[in-house]
């Protein structure tokens, strides 16, 4: 092999690895050892062939300029706002509050577990239903000795109503928006439920309501506000994240496709 060629194996793994960050970094991938590697290797053998360092280039020369476009234009906003399913409230059963994520070191709910669980208890208050499901789920990135979430929630809400507040019900195991769905299913046939009001994040209720859907839960979409970004992405900040948002939800139903079990 000469030594323009061992350049180009060098540079396309070089290229390989950065893709295996950005996707890492834009997915959200929470164990990209794997996806690291097979894209260093692939880089790696696409330099070492004409044609295929060619199209490597290019590719990548085309992904820099669509995420450039992406970063210094709202062109976004609309992809994003095709994953949200807002519904108006109605009487209902039950409010499911879906679970989301904790910081670890500090052992507080995050924001959009907060938004989430603020917008569940203010569907309570307007008396739309007398019971919130909360998720017994660990953080899903840290150390095992992660507090649950639905102890952080129930935590916050004895702190807003010491003498009262919902009815609780903790779905126990669950890693995933399915098993989520699949709990409150059985919990439905149990106890008579007909409807509930199904709460997460924007950019995570028309996926959810099509998982609880399918599952034969009757559901109506009602998302908490986007405590992340402002939807009409006015900022590189915020077109940052919608990018970041997008691709997670590509890459889950993406996964969900291939027959693996589907990020949250």
């Amino acid at each position: 092999m000469t030594g323009e060629r061992w350049r180009n194996v060098a540079s396309g793994a070089a290229v390989g690895a950065g893709l295996a960050v950005l996707a890492a970094f834009l997915g959200e991938v929470r164990a990209p050892a794997g996806l690291l590697l097979g894209l260093i290797v692939a880089g790696g053998v696409a330099g070492a062939f004409r044609r295929s360092w060619v199209a490597l280039r290019v590719g990548a020369g085309a992904l820099a300029v669509l995420i450039a476009a992406c970063l210094v234009t709202p062109v976004l906003r609309g992809p994003l706002a095709s994953l949200t399913l807002s519904e108006p409230p109605v009487r209902a059963d039950a409010i499911v509050v879906l679970g989301g994520g904790v910081q670890c070191g500090t052992r507080t709910l995050d924001v959009s577990s907060q938004a989430r669980l603020l917008r569940g208890l203010e569907l309570w208050r307007a008396g739309y239903a007398p019971v919130l499901t909360l998720s017994e789920q660990s953080g899903l990135i840290g150390p095992r000795d992660c507090p649950k979430i639905d102890a952080l929630e129930r935590e916050m809400i004895r702190a807003l109503y010491p003498s009262g507040g919902p009815t609780l019900v903790t779905l126990r195991n669950v890693t995933t928006t399915r098993d989520e769905a699949a709990r409150v299913r059985d919990l439905a046939r149990a106890r008579g439920w007909t409807r509930m009001l199904l709460v997460t994040s924007p950019s995570h209720s028309r996926r959810a309501a099509a998982l609880f859907r399918a599952q034969g839960v009757p559901v109506v979409s009602v998302p908490a506000p986007e405590p992340l970004l402002d939807g009409t992405l006015p900022s590189p900040h915020d077109r940052l994240r919608a990018l970041r948002i997008l691709t997670y939800e590509g890459l889950s139903r993406v996964k969900a496709a291939l027959g693996g079990t589907p990020e949250r």
